[in-house]
């Protein structure tokens, strides 16, 4: 296994840092020399809290419909990330239809019961449909 380190490329803010750097430094011949002291000191801290090579950073942030995410380029998505990503979107629609199911089970379990009070009942079906029979419901059925 080789284990030479190659230079990456420097990226555009690593450039942009050395050029201001550059410009920032031009001018410090004039400076008294406590004041490059501590431009030296500010510069060896800045150096110390430089974030780590591999450290990631996002590269964008799309927004869609109120949500923001963060994209991190053009890295391979595993298969396992991309499952376990729309695993709550399956679930959620198991969970859908499931409750689906069974309302509908439990309406027509209760349609069923109405069927079978109705047609087990006295009187003929066609006497709830009688506009007398709520009169004589509240008269007392006498």
């Amino acid at each position: 296994m080789n284990t030479t380190h190659q230079p990456e490329a420097p990226s555009s803010q690593d450039q942009l840092g050395r050029r201001i750097a550059a410009r920032l430094s031009a001018g410090t011949a004039e400076l008294p020399y406590t004041v490059t002291e501590r431009l030296r000191a500010a510069r060896v801290q800045a150096m110390a809290r430089r974030k780590p090579a591999g450290l990631r950073t996002a590269s964008a942030v799309t927004a869609s419909g109120g949500a923001a995410s963060l994209t991190f380029g053009d890295d391979n998505v595993s298969w396992w990330n991309r499952i376990a990503s729309a695993l709550p979107l399956i679930v959620l629609a198991a969970g859908l239809v499931t409750i689906h199911v069974v309302q509908n089970e439990r309406r027509a379990s209760e349609v069923a019961e109405v069927d079978a009070a109705l047609l087990t009942d006295a009187l003929p079906p066609s006497a709830y449909a009688d506009p007398g029979f709520v009169q004589f419901l509240k008269s007392g059925g006498e």
